[in-house]
């Protein structure tokens, strides 16, 4: 039997992150401890809860911005041998209002936690989630050593970050990978996020703002074949690497909405209404993905047809509790 590997996920209460516990929970070996600042939720939103065997998990609350000692100490405990951190103020629009809560969170509470790491002896592989928008708008071939060109608060808070981790990496030799994925999407996503936000907004009869008029180019990818990418970079990937996992190419945010409309037996005329576009935003939003496809074999599984299929169907299954919910961003600290 093989040996039993401790893994931490920072951030499992996020989109990304439950799904990547409950990818890493496939494995009988895989010991999981996951952290978040928010109590543990449902099975709405955390696709691990829906298994009928948790005893290879646990989860602690802790707010890395406020508990950063009662975080190190659990580690130092735990002494996991693999660290995936996910935590991460994410919105770009609400960036602007106070981006010194990103900067807290992106960077700060970064710079804290892995000046710490860089100290232990167990640590064997850190994977951070960067993100495309470190880019700024993306014009023809972008590959990992693209130069860093944030347009937000958000993304100059990732880019930062990811300055920041390279550092300690040639100083200390700190055992990072770093994951940059295009527009995730899923079920169980965040409420407010335009695939979910489509489907709910069109049962409830409301209708859609779009940004811009939903000429802004995205490139949707399966959540489950980030967090395949994602193992495979813990794996098998290159210390020091940095790796893009991206579809074969991109999509206008109208066109989404489209399908998704489509679906439920309404035209986009039916559901949308054209606002000013966001500050900042993108215009274009398409990354290389070369080298996570031939250095590790990975390539997205899932068709954007049913992924947007599988949206719905949970829409559909979690309605009653999705009515209960808030459905734009709540802004935590």
């Amino acid at each position: 039997m093989a040996a039993i590997r401790k893994i931490v996920v920072l951030g499992a209460n996020s989109f990304s992150g439950q799904d990547f516990v409950d990818l890493l929970l496939d494995e009988p070996r895989n010991q999981v401890l996951g952290v978040s600042r928010s109590p543990e939720r449902s099975a709405l939103f955390l696709r691990y809860r829906k298994r009928t065997d948790l005893s290879a998990y646990r989860y602690v609350q802790l707010n890395l911005n406020q508990q950063m000692p009662q975080l190190l100490d659990l580690l130092d405990a735990e002494r996991p041998a693999w660290l995936v951190n996910f935590a991460a103020q994410s919105e770009v629009a609400p960036s602007w209002e106070r981006p010194e809560h990103w900067f807290a969170t992106n960077t700060v509470a970064l710079a804290q936690l892995v000046n710490h790491l860089r100290r232990r002896d167990y640590l064997e592989r850190y994977l951070h989630v960067s993100s495309p928008e470190v880019y700024g708008t993306c014009v023809g071939r972008v590959t990992e050593s693209a130069p860093l060109n944030p347009s937000t608060p958000y993304a100059a808070s990732k880019a930062a970050a990811d300055l920041l981790l390279e550092t300690y990496r040639r100083q200390f030799g700190f055992p990072l990978l770093t994951v940059r994925a295009t527009n995730v999407y899923g079920a169980r996503q965040q409420l407010f996020k335009i695939i979910p936000r489509s489907a709910i907004y069109i049962r409830l009869g409301n209708r859609i703002p779009l940004h811009g008029g939903g000429v802004a180019v995205k490139s949707y990818i399966h959540v489950r074949d980030v967090s395949r990418g994602e193992l495979a970079i813990l794996q098998r990937g290159a210390l020091g690497a940095i790796y893009h996992l991206s579809p074969d190419g991109g999509i206008a945010v109208r066109d989404v909405v489209q399908a998704i409309a489509q679906r439920l037996g309404k035209t986009l005329a039916d559901v949308v209404t054209a606002v000013d576009e966001r500050p900042g935003q993108d215009a274009a939003y398409v990354i290389d993905s070369t080298r996570a496809r031939g250095e590790l074999g990975w390539s997205p599984q899932i068709r954007f047809a049913d992924g947007i299929d599988g949206v719905i169907r949970w829409v559909d299954e979690y309605w009653g509790e999705i009515q209960s919910q808030p459905l734009d961003y709540q802004h935590r600290p």
